[in-house]
């Protein structure tokens, strides 16, 4: 069992809404928390978001409702990602990023810039899944958004030349035909619905880039990445979930076990088996958010506090002796020139 971010299903509640369904009562039926529907960043479990889609397109008569439910989104659905992929300098880089950090939004989904299916030359393939007959209607939301971000990075159509799913769709074809602008190939072949694109598109660079955003962005997706040959699968999800609910939500284990779905005496013992507990768990991620803070942006310290569940800048103060045995102000003044200013990184 996998878990996804709730801004995965960004839009649901105001489709579901339109066409006289109740997105709180499918949330239910599921066992997802209808609260989930109207936040970004509760971890739900990837297959009750499958079924949460599958029984509202049957409820409502919306065979077409995941194609529908993409065209609300846009890549602030991404979350930090969506930072790192913006100021990407091509449109491969952007893509070769997704591919490296697509499991902070979706712990199960792979996408990868990889050959044509039917082998033309000069065409790539964009692989999503895994995919497959079933539960299809997560996978037409997904590969939907994934080609209106690619429209959107590319500033307009970017010669989308057909789209390859492997199973029998769930609309009427020329839905998907009118989704994407190109033909669509139902049944095809393997396990992945594809996107073929010029092979030339990954060399496409993209506007309005900033590289010390970029470089921002991702050191904070490299901070949730496992080092290799430490296991971790708890301590990654604990750690962004802590990193998640820093200044915005309790950072205690019973909350943060709530949103994991676990009891919070079965995380404590997951995380005594990886060598780790929740409070250390939860100072790691506050040091490496609170030196972030200091040192990438021009933040006063009383919101730097605040960022990292501080409740007054004192805590912070201590904890940054602690940490380093300096205080927050000289952490700030020995970092690099390259600071980028709150108003930047917001814009």
């Amino acid at each position: 069992m996998g878990y996804i971010r709730s801004a995965a299903l960004r839009g649901f509640a105001d489709e579901v809404t339109v066409h006289g369904g109740d997105p709180a009562a499918y949330a239910r039926a599921v066992g997802l928390r209808p609260d989930a529907l109207l936040a970004d960043d509760v971890l739900v479990r990837d297959e009750a978001a499958a079924q949460l889609l599958e029984l509202a397109a049957h409820a409502l008569g919306r065979p077409d409702l995941g194609l529908r439910i993409a065209r609300r989104q846009d890549i602030t659905t991404l979350g930090s990602l969506a930072v790192a992929i913006q100021h990407s300098p091509t449109l491969g880089d952007a893509l070769d990023c997704t591919s490296r950090y697509l499991f902070v939004h979706n712990g199960s989904l792979s996408v990868r810039l990889g050959g044509d299916p039917q082998g033309e030359r000069g065409v790539a393939g964009l692989h999503y899944g895994p995919a497959g007959e079933g539960l299809v209607q997560g996978t037409d939301m997904g590969l939907a958004f994934a080609h209106g971000v690619i429209t959107y990075l590319h500033g307009g159509p970017y010669g989308l030349l057909g789209v390859e799913l492997p199973y029998r769709p769930a609309a009427e074809p020329a839905a998907y035909e009118a989704a994407y602008g190109a033909p669509v190939t139902f049944e095809a072949p393997g396990t992945a619905a594809v996107l073929r694109l010029p092979q030339a598109l990954a060399g496409h660079r993209l506007a309005g880039v900033n590289a010390t955003l970029r470089r921002l962005a991702l050191a904070h997706l490299a901070a949730q990445t496992p080092l290799p040959g430490t296991g971790g699968g708890t301590s990654a999800r604990v750690r962004a979930a802590v990193r998640e609910s820093l200044g915005t939500g309790s950072v205690e284990i019973a909350a943060v076990a709530r949103l994991l779905a676990v009891h919070h005496r079965t995380l404590q013992r997951r995380l005594e088996a990886e060598g780790t507990t929740f409070g250390a768990l939860v100072d790691e991620v506050r040091r490496g958010e609170a030196r972030r803070l200091l040192t990438g942006t021009d933040l006063p310290l009383a919101q730097v506090s605040a960022m990292v569940g501080f409740a007054e800048q004192s805590a912070l103060s201590r904890a940054a002796r602690r940490w380093w045995d300096a205080a927050p102000r000289a952490v700030r003044a020995g970092a690099a020139p390259d600071r980028v200013s709150w108003g930047t990184l917001e814009g």
